[in-house]
């Protein structure tokens, strides 16, 4: 964040968005309102609170968050619960749910709570609720897509959802019809003042990727996302395959490692033999905005074809590039992209579809433009981090008048 403050963001959203944050955020101020996540760094969620939590303080609101502290049995089993809630036929047994609930308990016992609203992210911490006194609301903000979940592992998780005042999802098609609790809707969103999504000079870019062994007088396609199995990884290299029959051109598979997310490096490594041999692939796990912006920026196209996905800031940072994205209809991706506007959405696991919109975009340079640009303006209008906090004050207010605790 290197200090900065909401008068910065001027520029790029205009004094009106500043002056509402301040006015709507006015009964809240001096409010204690705590969001637990299960990491730092890694993955959406965490880089969303880097930026929220100070901005929020920046209003008057005294706006924190805490890290449940896992063990290392703690997070294999939460990508349990992740990967079934999106649907995979996976067993959480009794021991391994008596591990869940049990960090969940020990993380209770030292961490105090006397907080006026309470934000709970992602299944990970979910159970929390269950071990304290309940004197303030309670609000668990799913990040993932819930459509069709394993349902006895929806079962299980909806007795911790049910004790929850509210329920926030990215997108309506992720709320199960089932779960009684009030819901909204709120999407994510990114800062364009990270180093990731910043303005960089080409000069800067090229030197970045040149470290890395990309060649930049040539094509470029990239994926920018965690090594999961729901990124499909292997997918897109096997449209890279069809895309290089066509155009010459490099892809490179950019992410970064995740402490709530054990199987990444086992897809990783995997991923790497499944490529030994194979030109014109650069696979890269590490953490590096630098090396983000470079890459989303310099691409031709990035894809995002994802099996499942909750929102996919990925793309959202691709389309603030000006950069055309292909990407699969699932998930909260056909937010941020629109079809034949903002780039192409395609099905996930049609490598024919995903191959011919890349190499459109490719051999018809002002189609790319004018898809980067849409998108970029899209971005703007909709997913910058300003309006994710005023929806979000606006909820916080809502939730308080709702279960009419403290007066505003």
């Amino acid at each position: 964040m290197d200090g900065r403050r909401l008068e910065d963001y001027r520029d790029i959203v205009g004094d009106k968005v500043i002056a509402t944050l301040f006015k709507e955020s006015t009964p809240l101020r001096g409010k204690r309102i705590l969001n637990v996540n299960s990491t730092f760094t890694g993955g959406g969620v965490a880089e969303m609170l880097w930026t929220a939590v100070p901005l929020m303080n920046d209003l008057g609101l005294e706006y924190g968050w805490r890290v449940i502290h896992g063990t290392p049995e703690f997070f294999p089993i939460t990508k349990k619960w992740h990967n079934a809630l999106q649907g995979e036929d996976v067993t959480v047994n009794d021991h391994e749910k008596t591990i869940y609930t049990g960090i969940n308990e020990l993380f209770s016992r030292f961490t105090h709570i006397k907080h006026d609203v309470m934000i709970v992210h992602d299944p990970q911490p979910l159970p929390l609720i269950s071990f304290y006194p309940k004197r303030q609301p309670w609000i668990w903000r799913c990040h993932i897509d819930l459509s069709e979940p394993n349902k006895k592992a929806w079962e299980y998780i909806k007795k911790f959802i049910l004790r929850y005042d509210n329920t926030v999802f990215s997108a309506d098609k992720f709320a199960q019809s089932d779960l009684p609790n009030e819901k909204s809707l709120i999407a994510p969103a990114i800062d364009p003042m990270t180093t990731k999504n910043m303005e960089m000079d080409s000069a800067r870019q090229e030197e970045i990727l040149e470290k890395h062994g990309i060649d930049t007088d040539r094509y470029l396609i990239s994926q920018v996302s965690r090594f999961d199995k729901w990124k499909d990884p292997k997918g897109v290299v096997e449209v890279f395959k069809k895309v290089k029959k066509s155009v010459d051109v490099q892809l490179v598979l950019l992410g970064a490692p995740a402490s709530d997310d054990p199987e990444g490096q086992e897809i990783f490594q995997d991923l790497q033999k499944e490529i030994q041999g194979m030109e014109d692939i650069h696979i890269i796990n590490k953490q590096s905005e630098l090396l983000v912006n470079a890459v989303q920026t310099q691409s031709n196209v990035v894809i995002q074809k994802s099996l499942r996905e909750g929102f996919g800031l990925t793309v959202t940072e691709a389309l603030w590039k000006a950069t055309p994205v292909v990407a699969s209809d699932v998930g909260g991706i056909p937010l941020q992209v629109i079809d034949g506007e903002t780039g192409f959405l395609c099905q996930p696991t049609d490598y024919d579809e995903f191959a011919e919109k890349i190499v459109k975009i490719i051999e018809n340079q002002c189609l790319g433009k004018e898809l980067g640009q849409n998108g970029k303006n899209h971005v703007h209008n909709n997913f910058l981090i300003t309006r994710l906090m005023l929806e979000w004050i606006q909820q916080i207010k809502t939730t308080l008048r709702s279960t009419k605790v403290g007066a505003l």
